[in-house]
């Protein structure tokens, strides 16, 4: 070693230990206290307190009150909600995906902003463009019931409602998913004499297969919860037009609050399914793009 290298060393030794030790800092670990704070007060107690009261009595006053005709009305409505409104919203948002990730033209823009309409209104909002068009006094008001059509305050408006709010999910899902597959397979598929059909169910469908199944899963959380806009147009009809969280607030304001607390428990749980489900299509996500 030479004498400038050895002063080299000396020196850069020298600056190692007079380097002053680094203060741990406090701010990573306020904000995660902030952060679970924050959460507990409006996720988790109230999510623990909607079970702690379904149960206050026993397991047996819990699985009683789902026995009741309203809340079995009330259950099959809303699977039935759900089993209408997503797959209609699982076509359209299809043919959605398919037409801006694979053309250009001209409103595009705007053709995204609508579909992303329900994202920005609220519910409520919705369910009265709904009575403003399909109510007695609305647009199509009197042609309807020309024909003894009836659409507000029924299971039809109900329908509407539910296919409006879960509309976005799907679209907004195999967008990107359809934008990152590319055409380089579709377009192989049809030099091999693939017609489009073909192409779809062979090459697209797989191909974006993770997408679609996380928008039809959040399709059918928001149709299976939805309260707001189907509030408006149902009219909150025991055992004829009321969905499970119409049922929940209709139980809760007649005091039969063990009765409300157990819907809410099963809603409770469909978003923890909900949940679970996400992750498990995240993690395939994950796995398939490292591979």
């Amino acid at each position: 070693m030479t004498i400038s290298e050895r002063k080299l060393h000396s020196s850069g030794t020298n600056t190692d230990k007079t380097k002053p030790p680094q203060k741990k800092s406090w701010v990573p670990t306020i904000l995660i206290f902030v952060a679970i704070a924050y959460l507990a007060l409006i996720q988790y107690i109230p999510a623990i307190n909607v079970f702690v009261q379904a149960f206050s009595k026993g397991v047996g006053p819990f699985l009683e009150n789902l026995t009741h005709s309203d809340f079995l009305s009330a259950a099959r409505l809303t699977v039935l909600l759900a089993l209408i409104a997503v797959p209609l919203n699982t076509v359209f948002g299809l043919c959605a995906a398919w037409a801006i990730a694979r053309h250009k033209f001209p409103g595009r823009a705007l053709v995204l902003s609508i579909i992303d309409l329900p994202f920005s209104i609220s519910p409520v909002v919705a369910g009265l463009m709904l009575v403003l068009l399909y109510g007695r006094n609305g647009w199509f008001g009197p042609l309807l019931e020309a024909n003894d059509i009836r659409i507000i305050f029924a299971f039809p408006g109900m329908v509407l409602a539910t296919a409006f709010v879960s509309m976005p999910f799907v679209a907004r899902e195999v967008i990107p998913v359809l934008e990152e597959f590319g055409k380089d397979q579709e377009e192989a598929a049809k030099t091999l004499g693939a017609n489009e059909w073909q192409t779809f169910w062979r090459v697209t469908l797989p191909g974006i297969r993770w997408g679609l199944l996380y928008g039809v899963i959040l399709t059918n959380a928001r149709a299976m919860g939805e309260f707001g806009a189907v509030s408006v147009v149902s009219g909150n009809i025991a055992n004829k037009t009321q969905s499970l969280p119409l049922f929940v607030e209709d139980a809760y304001k007649q005091y039969e609050t063990e009765a409300a607390f157990s819907a809410a428990v099963l809603l409770a749980l469909l978003a923890v399914v909900t949940l679970v489900l996400k992750e498990i299509v995240e993690r395939k996500t994950r796995i398939k793009d490292v591979d």
